[in-house]
């Protein structure tokens, strides 16, 4: 059975993660591992939103960026049969348009500053979003905390900065590194843009979980 071991370690809570439905803002080096991670546990229900192709550039961190110029939604729906594709830009007037009311959780996997503030005002309570994974080497430094408790990561800095100028007063789980960046330029290493990924993945289904948990102690009561 293909998620014989996923049932065996998540036990009753597998059936909920079967269920569960994920929406996830780029498929990048970040966003295309949490897809790749999510598929494999056993996420029933997938949507990837992204507008970019493949490009040469994009072949040291990117699950199925071999097939170069190609539309990525498009590539990764071929790869990962069954989940649902959207060809989009994320940008403030899809966020603003886009119905995020059917998902158990969002993440953000994108790099666009304005875009991100937008998602956070408008689905917070659900949002699992990536910090900066570029110009790293260490992916055992990558935290997990509220966007207000994140530190030492240049890139959430400028996020908390926009939330605050924005008016925003809710929280949402970031992943970061507070590790010192080792270049100026866009170098990035997998060992760390997949590993935030990953990360995104463990912490959804971790959410899933615990949301599981809550509706049985609701139904209980």
């Amino acid at each position: 059975m293909r998620y014989e071991r996923c049932r065996t370690l998540f036990g009753q809570s597998f059936d909920t993660i079967r269920e569960a439905k994920v929406l996830i803002l780029g498929v990048g080096g970040v966003g295309s591992f949490a897809l790749d991670c999510l598929y494999r546990t056993g996420v029933g229900d997938i949507t990837i939103v992204d507008f970019d192709r493949y490009d040469v550039t994009n072949q040291n961190r990117q699950i199925g960026s071999e097939h170069t110029g190609e539309v990525k939604v498009e590539v990764l729906g071929r790869l990962y049969p069954g989940i649902k594709k959207i060809y989009a830009k994320i940008d403030n007037d899809w966020v603003e348009n886009f119905d995020f009311s059917p998902y158990d959780v969002v993440i953000d996997a994108i790099d666009d500053i304005r875009a991100k503030v937008a998602i956070a005002q408008k689905c917070a309570p659900k949002l699992i979003s990536s910090m900066g994974s570029a110009r790293k080497c260490d992916p055992t430094k990558i935290e997990a905390a509220s966007i207000w408790k994140t530190h030492g990561d240049p890139f959430a800095k400028k996020i908390r900065y926009e939330l605050k100028k924005a008016g925003f007063s809710g929280d949402f789980l970031a992943i970061f590194s507070p590790e010192t960046p080792r270049c100026k330029d866009k170098g990035s290493f997998v060992g760390v843009t997949g590993a935030f990924g990953l990360a995104l993945c463990a912490k959804t289904i971790e959410r899933i979980e615990n949301e599981r948990c809550s509706d049985s102690d609701t139904t209980l009561q």
